[in-house]
């Protein structure tokens, strides 16, 4: 009979994903991974099961990172698979808690959102307090966090983590500002003025797993570095880290023609600061940008 708390992630072979069994299992929790395949090589994962049929009686918590990538055209298909990765995905897994029994839905949900939900909002210092902003992105979010919510009703403490830009060794956005910046060609983008929230892949992950076991965390949550960075000074620190010039800024309408609607995201900006995450107690193991620089390309 198992006796520790069994804790279900979705999207758990992502970039994200892959590191939380393991962390779960720190705290003492079994983690069963949902994939579309069913199944999986994610380290730490002792159980698999499908999406279309999960099994979510009698788990602790569920953690939902799914979502297609974001990174590419808007176009009117990719919207479409945008809104059902996200939205879609989340209404399912309430509509699945709630045709549990009471006393078998689990207790914490902990469901991916990100920090476009506030818009291009400039130099405004943003808490989690903050109100949504407008745009596509900030309306997709929002959509996604409303989707989570009805879980509320269920009984479960549900918290919304806003994830900013991932800096992790694997991940897309690292992977490919390091090409670019190794090769000599990164510069700023647009004017550089605009917020980049950022957060290490290690403070990401230990994040999401304080959500779990936190009894007071619920709610929108933060999930950035406590010091954004200006893109034109994240720019400078990520030059200088692989000794390289940051000589060739990128035109505004040259994002805008290449990526359309996401590349007029790249222009915009958040200055997002967790501030739920430190009155819970959360300490970040790489602070600032150049502690995880410091990590990442030792």
């Amino acid at each position: 009979m198992e006796t520790r708390q069994r804790v279900a992630v979705y999207g758990v072979t992502g970039f994200i994903g892959r590191g939380l069994p393991a962390r779960l299992a720190q705290h003492g929790f079994a983690c069963t991974g949902i994939t579309r395949s069913g199944a999986g090589d994610v380290p730490g994962v002792d159980r698999w099961q499908r999406p279309d049929a999960p099994k979510l009686a009698g788990h602790h918590a569920v953690i939902n990172l799914a979502g297609e990538r974001i990174d590419r055209r808007w176009t009117a298909a990719n919207r479409q698979r945008f809104h059902d990765s996200r939205v879609a995905v989340t209404r399912r897994i309430v509509a699945d808690i709630a045709a549990l029994p009471p006393e078998e839905r689990p207790k914490v949900l902990v469901n991916a959102s990100a920090v476009g939900i506030y818009g291009n909002r400039r130099d405004d210092i943003l808490t989690e307090s903050a109100a949504a902003g407008n745009g596509y992105l900030a309306d997709l979010c929002l959509a996604w966090e409303q989707a989570a919510s009805e879980a509320a009703a269920l009984g479960l403490r549900v918290v919304y983590p806003r994830i900013g830009v991932v800096l992790g060794r694997g991940g897309a956005a690292f992977e490919k500002l390091l090409m670019v910046f190794k090769s000599g060609l990164g510069g700023r983008l647009g004017n550089g003025r605009q917020w980049m929230p950022w957060i290490h892949l290690d403070d990401l992950r230990a994040a999401l797993v304080h959500a779990v076991v936190s009894d007071s965390l619920k709610g929108p949550v933060n999930c950035t570095a406590p010091a954004p960075e200006r893109n034109v000074d994240f720019t400078r620190k990520f030059a200088k880290a692989v000794r390289r010039p940051a000589l060739l800024p990128v035109p505004g309408f040259a994002l805008k023609l290449a990526l359309g609607g996401f590349g007029g995201v790249l222009l915009e900006g958040q200055r997002a600061v967790p501030a739920a995450l430190q009155h819970d107690g959360f300490s970040f193991q790489y602070p600032t940008l150049e502690s995880a620089l410091g990590n990442l390309l030792a």
